[in-house]
């Protein structure tokens, strides 16, 4: 059970406190001076203290000192004598929240219920990050290295609270898969997850799919439309590719960010904002906001907190956990028993992975369909073998595939190692480029 302090020196409200914190399920304790307050936390760590501002021996907000050390403790003010300068102060300095006396009641339990189910989060997080250390697993995220371990560590002590998070790393590395972590580790978990990626949007409609718009607001418009925004209330809203909002409508999110309200295209009422806020990007966005890409001011109100994905070429082993990860999914979706040599595991351990997690899975699922029982280093494009994509490189067929299929795997292999360019894959190949399309059409209505 939480243990709650209670620094009182009024009689009757300590003992209304008291038996309101027993009816919510916690344990207590209490002292009526800072001298008697210090002694108690001395011995015990709180989940929450709640203290009166004026104690006969001193301000109460002087025991902030002593729990500095005490991580996670939540603090309550409450004082008969409220001013907008004490609030702000306490506020300030870190004081969970601020109540006047007679306490509302109500509002008293709704903050205790949220320090409960805070504490709940801490221990499950706590035991995740145990597991994590011996299996290289951390809720659905995978990585056992040091890299990864920074990530966990960040997303365990930000995920329970309501901040905003600017996740940061190259595309392929997962950073949706991180957001739907930190929701699943937060109060807001029983709520929706929605992710929006801010570069597939149009720009004229990018306005509507956040705030939504009423009926007849534009052209097209036949019904009322609820925006991300309503649709992820009491959850988590994602927005990935952040950098690639349109300058104007970052204007306006910024404007959400800070009001918590907002209005539907073509509406005149105002909507209250309760969603937890998560952005992403594959950009530095230090770079993005001198390019003009990102407005300073937005990049500050989202990057509250910030987590740098690591590239998978500076993860180490955790190649072979993510390989053997996936290759168990497509095993138990196939019903097939089908492993990875050894040889094969020290080619995918070699490669530099420009294309990251993406990349390896895609590899990988490839060569999943052109292998029989085990997985070999042959199944893999040759640019996983460890070459410069020379000229003269082998692929490597079985016996009786067919000249259609050779020249297919040939194409698309060549193609994937030149990034896609079509022109420079007909010049090595030596096609004409109307040759290759024809081709590429083919495999396409195959």
């Amino acid at each position: 059970m939480p243990y709650a302090l209670v620094v009182e020196d009024d009689p009757s409200s300590l003992k209304g406190l008291l038996e309101l914190l027993q009816n919510e399920g916690f344990t207590t304790g209490s002292a009526d001076s800072l001298q008697a307050a210090r002694e108690q936390l001395a011995a015990r760590i709180p989940d929450v203290v709640l203290i009166d501002l004026n104690l006969p021996d001193g301000n109460g907000m002087a025991l902030l000192e002593n729990l500095e050390e005490a991580s996670g403790t939540d603090v309550i003010l409450i004082t008969g004598h409220a001013s907008v300068d004490t609030a702000v102060e306490a506020l300030r300095i870190g004081v969970r929240d601020y109540l006047t006396k007679p306490v509302d009641v109500s509002r008293l339990k709704a903050i205790l219920a949220n320090v409960a189910r805070t504490r709940e989060l801490v221990e499950e997080i706590g035991s995740l990050r145990g597991e994590l250390r011996k299996l290289g697993r951390f809720g659905t995220l995978i990585g056992a290295s040091p890299a990864m371990q920074r990530v966990y560590d960040v997303v365990s002590r930000v995920g329970p609270t309501e901040a905003s998070v600017l996740i940061v790393g190259q595309s392929g590395t997962g950073k949706e898969l991180i957001a739907e972590t930190l929701h699943a580790v937060s109060r807001r978990r029983k709520g929706p997850f929605l992710p929006m990626n801010c570069g597939a949007v149009p720009a004229t409609l990018i306005e509507s799919e956040l705030f939504g718009h009423e009926r007849g607001s534009f052209t097209g418009a036949n019904r009322a439309h609820k925006g991300y925004f309503e649709r992820s209330m009491g959850g988590t809203l994602f927005l990935d590719e952040i950098t690639e909002m349109p300058a104007e409508l970052q204007v306006n999110l910024l404007r959400v960010l800070e009001t918590r309200n907002f209005i539907r295209v073509g509406g005149d009422e105002q909507t209250t904002v309760d969603v937890r806020i998560l952005a992403a990007t594959n950009r530095k966005p230090e770079e993005a906001v001198a390019e003009g890409k990102l407005r300073q001011d937005l990049f500050y109100r989202l990057e509250v907190m910030r987590i740098d994905v690591p590239p998978l070429c500076e993860r180490g082993d955790d190649v072979t956990l993510l390989a053997t990860h996936f290759l168990d999914e497509m095993n138990k979706a196939e019903g097939t028993t089908k492993r990875l040599s050894k040889k094969a595991l020290e080619r995918l351990q070699a490669h530099n992975w420009p294309g990251n997690v993406r990349e390896l899975k895609n590899i990988l699922y490839r060569a999943f369909i052109l292998a029989d029982e085990e997985i070999g280093p042959e199944r893999f494009p040759f640019e996983v073998h460890g070459t410069n994509g020379n000229s003269g490189q082998d692929l490597h067929f079985n016996v009786g595939t067919s000249i259609a299929e050779a020249e297919r795997r040939l194409i698309l292999a060549t193609l994937e190692h030149y990034s896609g360019s079509k022109k420079k894959t007909a010049e090595v190949l030596g096609v004409s480029l109307k040759t290759l399309y024809n081709r590429l059409n083919t495999y396409l209505l195959e």
